[in-house]
C-alpha cells in the first residue's frame, strides 16, 4: 500500500506528542521580584541628605507594601477633608514643597509618597506599567486606613490619577486636579533620546556596575565644579541617577510602559465618573506641550481649564502660588463648574 501524506502526517504525530509528553517540565516557581533600595540607604555623607531631607514633611513613615517600602508623609490637622498628592516622572515628593504645605496650613489632610523607584521608596525589579503605580497607591491608601480622597496628580502624576480615578473610583472623592498632565501623549512628542535611554539594551547596559561607577564619579565631579546655588530639584534627579541602583530603569521602564502614553480610555472614564476635574497647563511647557490640555479637556468635556501664560512643566517649583490658589479655590466645598457649551 502507497503511503500518503496523510499517513506520514498520522505516523509523525503520536511520535511528536510522545517527546513533549516526555520532556514536558514547569518552569521555575515563581519568586519575589529583586528590590532595590532608596535614599534612604545611602551614607549619611550623602549630599541627599540635606537637599532632600527624609523629613522634609512631617507625619513621615514607611509603609511595608508587598512590592517593597514606601515612604510617605501625613500633614494637617487628622480631622481635614484629605487630599492625597502624586508626584512626577523622575522627581519625587520633594516637587511638592511650596505646595503641600499651604494646602495643609488651610486644613486639609494631605497624603504625599515617593512613587516605586524614586526618593525613599524602595524599586521594586518589575515592568512600572499603569496598573503598579495605580495599586500602589490603593495599597497605600488602604495602609493609611483612607477610605477616599481628592486626587491631585503632576505630569506623570496626573495620568496615575487618572488611571487610579478609573480603576478605584470609590477611592476617589469627587475631585480630580491634573497639573501638566501626561497620560496620552505621542511618541512624536518624545525624544528621541529619551526612547533611546529608555530601551531595555541601554538600560541593562547602564546597570552594569562599572557603569554605575562611573556615573556616581560623574556626578560627583561635575557637582564639585559648580560654583553656584544648588538646585534642590535638579540636584535630586542628578542624586538618583549616579546613586540608586534602579532609578534609571524605574524611569525608563515607566517612559516606555506607564502611565505617559494611551490612557485615552482612562480620560473617558474620569469624563463618565461624575467627578469633578481642574486642568492647569502652562503655555511654555515642553515636557507636555500644552496642546495636550485641550486634547485632554477634549476627552473629559466637563473639565475646567486654566492656563498659565508662559508656564513651563514644574509649575508646583515655578507657579507654586498660582497653582496653590488654583488648587483651594478648586477643593472648596461652594466650587462649580462653569456652563458646559
Amino acid at each position: 500500500m502507497r503511503l500518503t501524506p496523510f499517513h506520514h502526517l498520522a505516523l509523525v504525530i503520536p511520535s511528536l506528542f510522545l517527546t513533549v509528553y516526555l520532556l514536558a517540565n514547569f518552569p521555575r516557581p515563581p519568586t519575589l521580584p529583586i528590590i532595590h533600595t532608596s535614599l534612604a540607604h545611602l551614607p549619611s555623607s550623602s549630599p541627599s541628605w540635606n537637599v532632600y531631607p527624609e523629613d522634609l514633611y512631617s507625619g513621615g513613615a514607611y509603609a511595608n507594601l508587598p512590592l517593597g517600602r514606601v515612604r510617605y508623609w501625613l500633614i494637617g490637622p487628622e480631622d481635614g477633608q484629605r487630599i492625597v498628592l502624586i508626584h512626577g516622572l523622575s522627581i519625587p515628593a520633594i516637587v511638592w514643597k511650596d505646595v503641600a504645605p499651604v494646602l495643609a496650613s488651610q486644613g486639609y489632610r494631605v497624603l504625599l509618597y515617593d512613587l516605586y523607584g524614586r526618593g525613599y521608596s524602595d524599586a521594586p525589579e518589575v515592568t512600572y506599567d499603569t496598573t503598579l503605580h495605580t495599586t500602589q497607591l490603593a495599597l497605600l491608601m488602604q495602609y493609611v486606613k483612607w477610605d477616599n480622597a481628592f486626587i491631585v496628580g503632576l505630569s506623570m502624576g496626573g495620568g496615575v490619577a487618572t488611571a487610579f480615578s478609573a480603576q478605584f473610583p470609590h477611592l476617589v472623592n469627587g475631585k480630580v486636579a491634573l497639573i501638566a498632565s501626561a497620560g496620552i501623549i505621542e511618541s512624536s512628542d518624545i525624544s528621541r533620546t529619551a526612547k533611546f535611554m529608555s530601551t531595555p539594551l541601554v538600560q541593562t547596559v547602564s546597570a552594569l556596575p562599572p557603569f554605575q561607577h562611573y556615573m556616581r564619579l560623574l556626578a560627583n565631579t561635575s557637582k564639585s565644579s559648580e560654583p553656584c546655588e544648588t538646585n534642590p530639584i535638579q540636584e535630586i534627579v542628578r542624586l538618583q541617577t549616579a546613586h540608586l541602583p534602579h532609578y534609571n530603569a524605574a524611569v525608563a521602564s515607566s517612559l516606555r510602559d506607564g502611565p505617559i502614553r494611551g490612557l485615552h480610555f482612562a480620560f473617558q472614564s474620569l469624563a463618565r465618573s461624575g467627578n469633578q476635574v481642574l486642568l492647569i497647563h502652562g503655555t511654555s511647557d515642553k515636557t507636555v506641550p500644552y496642546k495636550y490640555a485641550s486634547m485632554i479637556q477634549s476627552l473629559v468635556p466637563q473639565a475646567d481649564l486654566v492656563t498659565i501664560s508662559d508656564g513651563g512643566h514644574d509649575l508646583t517649583v515655578t507657579h507654586a502660588s498660582e497653582v496653590n490658589a488654583l488648587l483651594l479655590h478648586f477643593l472648596a466645598d461652594e466650587y462649580s463648574y462653569k456652563p458646559l457649551g
